[in-house]
């Protein structure tokens, strides 16, 4: 990890670590980092946009994503890709409802998709679940992580939220209290 990556998660650490500490009780350092780490990772759009389908096309559509992780009825060869697509969708949805939650149900930000028919919630939630059902192996020591972002999702997101609204406040220059004159 080069020293600004670095930088940047400790800079979303100190957000992430106050407001679910503080604001919703959320005192699970795990949970922090990884949700920490998150963000650091989704500035890449290639990152957020890391699932793509037989074809390689990018997914931005959780609905498609859920049919790619299916091993039985869907497109995933294997139950590694199962979760490896069912994090990622849990990662996604809280990421967009904790961050844009505007974007979700915008109309004039959605045409005619499958996530459109989803509950993004319920999707984060589910597939987090799912997640955290991987606990042997190499997956164990992490299992209890994904169950604990599972059993929080909601609490996650409305600290995401709170994270999204201090951004905001911090990108204004009149609400940071700095002594710059502003022209």
């Amino acid at each position: 990890m080069n020293p600004e990556t670095n930088s940047l998660e400790q800079f979303f650490l100190e957000l992430v670590s106050r407001h679910y500490t503080h604001a919703i009780g959320l005192r699970d350092p795990q949970v922090s980092n990884y949700v920490a780490h998150l963000l650091t990772e989704f500035c890449s759009a290639e990152q957020l946009y890391k699932i793509r389908d037989c074809s390689g096309r990018p997914l931005h559509d959780v609905g498609e994503m859920l049919l790619e992780s299916d091993p039985v009825f869907g497109h995933a060869p294997s139950f590694d890709r199962e979760r490896q697509v069912r994090k990622h969708i849990g990662d996604y949805t809280l990421f967009f409802t904790g961050m844009f939650p505007e974007s979700i149900n915008d109309p004039r930000m959605r045409r005619l998709r499958v996530d459109s028919l989803l509950d993004f919630i319920k999707a984060g939630k589910e597939s987090y679940y799912i997640v955290s059902k991987f606990e042997y192996f190499e997956y164990q020591k992490v299992a209890p992580l994904f169950k604990q972002l599972s059993a929080h999702f909601e609490e996650a997101v409305t600290g995401l939220n709170m994270v999204k609204n201090e951004l905001e406040v911090l990108q204004h220059p009149i609400t940071r209290r700095t002594p710059e004159i502003l022209m």
